[in-house]
């Protein structure tokens, strides 16, 4: 009160300020051990000054002679670059790629997420927030692929967490076998030959939004077969299909489902991904 006042002209305090004290008359900012905070957290308190047309400078500053980590260097080269007014967003990409996008987009994941796959909670997520909303998700049939087996964007092939973010929401938006090469290509042009488990997870994706297509609730990849549950198959485009990749019909109504007994050395997303793409055109 006293610095809003006029009656004293330096305040010295810890980060509270950042949570949106507002001194239109502070011009002058100055931080200490600037390296061991978060860029979000600095660039929330660089928003105390300048809150006026007056000039407002901000120093940020740690000990001499301190080594400072290729993580705090990245977030001080950060903080100095975007200055401008409404480099807000840029921020907190530049944020995303220091700290990384999390495990929830790794091959190793942890929590719920482990237990329902990346999809399904981004799926429950956004149900979420439309219900806090107020508003009802939209009631569209799902399938499950129950496959175990590796298939994420790596690290080392996509560095960047923003753009494994954006590549991730693309093959969400998959549909159709052709959606799944424009992706692929993409991928090859901007990141060069596509990983194996990141090949895996194209043809998944293709493959779960066909099987949605065609009202196929679940696919299961068991004790070396290839389990198709439906209620009441087309047995004429299974028969062929399957023949021709010489599979085994097993169970024509009801809760038995289509078998694929998988071949010596197949792969069994490769072969997935074959059945289903057939499976698309049969359906056109």
């Amino acid at each position: 009160q006293s610095l809003v006042n006029g009656e004293i002209d330096v305040l010295v305090c810890t980060t509270i300020i950042e949570t949106g004290v507002d001194l239109p008359s502070a011009n002058t900012l100055i931080i200490e051990n600037a390296d061991r905070m978060g860029l979000s957290q600095l660039h929330q308190l660089r928003g105390r000054v300048g809150r006026s047309e007056r000039q407002a400078y901000a120093y940020f500053t740690y000990r001499p002679g301190k080594a400072l980590t290729d993580i705090a260097k990245k977030r001080l080269s950060a903080i100095r670059e975007y200055a401008e007014f409404g480099a807000g967003f840029k921020i907190a990409l530049c944020d995303l790629e220091i700290r990384g996008a999390g495990n929830i987009l790794g091959a190793e994941q942890h929590g719920y997420i482990d237990s329902i796959g990346y999809d399904l909670y981004v799926k429950l997520l956004s149900e979420a927030v439309l219900e806090e909303k107020g508003e009802k998700p939209e009631g569209a049939f799902e399938s499950v692929i129950d496959f175990k087996v590796d298939a994420h964007i790596p690290e080392y092939y996509i560095s960047s967490g923003a753009l494994r973010m954006e590549i991730y929401k693309k093959m969400s938006h998959i549909k159709t076998p052709d959606d799944m090469q424009d992706v692929l290509d993409e991928l090859i042009d901007r990141f060069g030959e596509v990983p194996k488990a990141t090949d895996r997870l194209l043809k998944v994706a293709m493959s779960r939004a066909v099987a949605e297509k065609a009202g196929i609730p679940r696919v299961e990849l068991k004790r070396g077969s290839i389990l198709f549950y439906m209620d009441k198959p087309d047995l004429s485009i299974w028969s062929m299909i399957l023949e021709k990749h010489r599979g085994k019909l097993i169970g024509a109504q009801g809760p038995a489902p289509i078998v694929y007994r998988l071949q010596v050395g197949e792969d069994p997303v490769n072969v997935l991904a074959e059945i289903f793409e057939e499976y698309y055109h049969e359906l056109a």
